[in-house]
């Protein structure tokens, strides 16, 4: 009867384990890692474990839980029992594993694992949140950057605009001034050429009137003057002059600008004095 109940508690034992061993196959993947905000590093060696199920890595653990009374840093509650802060070793010898739940009855076993399951269930579990709110928060500055991306894109998609719009609206002013100049210098080459074609006018009309003076230059002398013996050079127009005397010295002295035909001027009347000086020109 003994025998039956013992494989009957092991059956159940057995039974419930079974779940629970699962379970911890499943989460033994995961690693701890500690719950100091400024830390997260993984658990090894030795860890800090409280009654409000957090962990924390030596170098935390020493330093938070050395003050009296200690809080926890990661929920601030007061830790006030004899076995409310415990310094564990994670990877805990074979010897320690034989002796720690020796001699305790199943039903304490189950409790205590139980009780470490569920430590490390809220574990992974608030490690699971804790990621799965750095993620949001990551998307919500995702979404923060792509909106201001969105915002900034569209300035300068608008001041890429304006400015396509003000270059194209130089390039118009620039073809009209590039008509402008054209015109302009269509104008200065014909201006040029008309200079040129009046600069050769006016060098030939030159070189033309030059050719003429040069030919109405040269002039017979005038008569001598009797009374000085200098030869007098010929009257301008409009005023009497000399004439050359005839083979017979009977050509008129002096003449008008514009004689009468038909009638005498003064130097044609005979007289005394002008017979003698005829008579004197023929002797010379």
């Amino acid at each position: 009867m003994e025998i039956r109940i013992n494989a009957l508690c092991h059956m159940r034992l057995r039974s419930e384990f079974c779940p629970i061993k699962q379970t911890a196959m499943s989460m033994c993947d995961d690693t701890l890692l500690c719950n100091y905000s400024k830390c997260r590093v993984k658990l090894c060696g030795f860890a800090w474990v409280t009654a409000c199920s957090h962990a924390f890595c030596d170098q935390h653990g020493s330093g938070e839980f050395s003050r009296s009374p200690a809080i926890c840093p990661a929920c601030s509650s007061a830790l006030s029992g004899k076995l409310d802060i415990v310094r564990t070793e994670l990877s805990p010898s074979e010897e320690y594993k034989a002796m720690v739940l020796a001699g305790l009855r199943p039903e304490t076993v189950l409790d205590i694992s139980a009780r470490a399951l569920a430590f490390w269930t809220y574990q992974v579990h608030q490690e699971h949140m804790f990621q799965e709110y750095s993620l949001s928060r990551a998307e919500g500055q995702v979404k923060q950057m792509e909106k201001v991306l969105t915002q900034q894109n569209q300035s300068r998609e608008l001041e890429l605009n304006a400015m396509r719009g003000e270059v194209s609206s130089l390039k118009k002013v620039m073809e009209e001034y590039k008509r402008k100049y054209s015109e302009v210098s269509e104008r200065l080459m014909e201006r040029n050429r008309q200079y040129q074609k009046l600069q050769g006018l006016y060098d030939s009309l030159r070189l033309r009137n030059m050719v003429v003076g040069d030919r109405e230059a040269p002039r017979q002398p005038g008569p001598p003057d009797f009374n000085t013996g200098v030869v007098r050079q010929p009257s301008p127009r409009g005023s009497p002059h000399f004439l050359c005397m005839g083979p017979e010295g009977d050509s008129r002295l002096f003449s008008s600008l514009e004689p009468d035909a038909g009638a005498k001027t003064f130097f044609q009347f005979s007289s005394p004095a002008r017979d003698r000086g005829r008579a004197l020109l023929k002797k010379y």
